[in-house]
């Protein structure tokens, strides 16, 4: 009778441990959300951003969540924003992990710290997605974004052809922004031939702090003054400084007389063009990107595979990560009716709102 209690006693406590509900030797606990299991059910995406201060960000975060509201009955998603701060991103970060995500997606603050972020979802065996700007790790499941290098290289032969002679200015954005050193290499090998031959003449070039458009504007009016205002070109990389430049010019009364380049599409750049003040910009539909990175969380969470992801080289770390980069297109003043107002992305009112009525093109 002794031994058959023995027996049955030690029965149970094999039973116990199998069952997994004691803990790990560290002490730890397992969830659901933490394995490395395919998700089963509704998928928890949390989507980790550095910022929406500027109108493409809003954009982002719009988009976003309209896709995860299409498709409520799969997924939820909860959206943070770190108002420029590294340090908040890596607190938001944290917080999602121990919220119980199946999937993080990051638009980092700053490309080399938002490893850390990542190494503390893969020890919780969460995918991680780089959205939009890349993260300098080798773990990540997916980077997203548009072709920065395409885009690098077309602001820059967007310039040398508009303006093939001259002194260039080179504003660049956040140097602690991968996006924002991988176009400065595209814009440099675009123009070497050029700067070689003594065609065009780099006198000022600068890393702008977080694409702030004040800082580029200061540093547009410390260029113009320390050249006499003999500049031919401002190659801008993105809107937000473009219209920090822009101001500086207006100050001048040189708005619409030097060539400046930008990227987003944002509405007061589309309107700054067709005025004839900003030359151009890069047009990169929002939607599409952040529809394809909820779509695609949701195959890393179900462990269903990223058939459109193909190898990209991250120069800085020397790895290939997997990518998925969509398409970007040229908009300058002769191609504003056929794409972003084609596409609905702006309204020919919101474009064409400072130009009077019959100087607007026939719709």
């Amino acid at each position: 009778m002794k031994i058959g209690s023995k027996l049955l006693g030690l029965l149970i406590l094999t039973a116990f441990l199998m069952s997994g509900c004691v803990q790990s030797p560290q002490g730890n606990t397992t969830t659901t959300a933490n394995t490395s299991a395919p998700i089963t059910g509704k998928v928890k995406i949390g989507f980790a951003m550095a910022t929406v201060k500027e109108e493409r960000w809003q954009r982002d975060q719009a988009a976003f969540q309209k896709r995860c509201d299409e498709l409520k009955e799969q997924v939820e998603c909860v959206i943070t924003v770190a108002d420029n701060k590294a340090d908040k991103q890596l607190s938001d970060v944290e917080q999602l992990l121990t919220s119980g995500i199946n999937v993080l997606v990051i638009a980092p603050q700053e490309a080399t710290q938002a490893a850390e972020m990542v190494k503390k979802a893969k020890a919780k065996s969460i995918p991680v997605i780089s959205y939009d700007r890349l993260i300098n790790s080798d773990q990540l499941d997916l980077y997203i974004s548009h072709q920065v290098p395409v885009i690098g290289k077309k602001i820059a032969e967007y310039a040398l052809e508009k303006a093939p002679k001259g002194n260039y200015v080179m504003v660049y954005g956040a140097s602690t922004d991968n996006n924002a050193v991988i176009m400065r290499k595209e814009q440099e090998a675009v123009l070497k031939a050029a700067k070689d031959s003594g065609d065009i003449k780099i006198v000022a070039e600068q890393h702008i702090t977080d694409w702030k458009p004040e800082e580029a504007l200061k540093f547009a009016e410390n260029t113009l003054t320390q050249n006499n205002n003999d500049i031919t070109a401002f190659v801008v990389s993105n809107d937000g400084m473009a219209g920090g430049v822009i101001s500086a010019l207006g100050n001048k009364n040189l708005a619409g007389k030097i060539l400046v380049t930008g990227q987003d599409a944002e509405k007061a750049a589309l309107q700054r063009i067709a005025e004839g003040k900003q030359s151009m910009t890069v047009y990169k539909p929002i939607i599409p990107l952040a529809s394809a990175a909820v779509d695609a969380a949701i195959k890393l969470a179900k462990k269903e595979p990223l058939t459109d992801a193909k190898p990209f080289m991250n120069d800085v770390i020397k790895k290939e990560i997997p990518a998925i980069l969509l398409e970007v297109t040229i908009v300058d003043k002769d191609n504003l009716m056929t794409t972003v107002i084609k596409d609905g992305y702006a309204s020919f009112e919101d474009v064409y709102k400072n130009i009077p009525a019959d100087q607007r093109p026939k719709q």
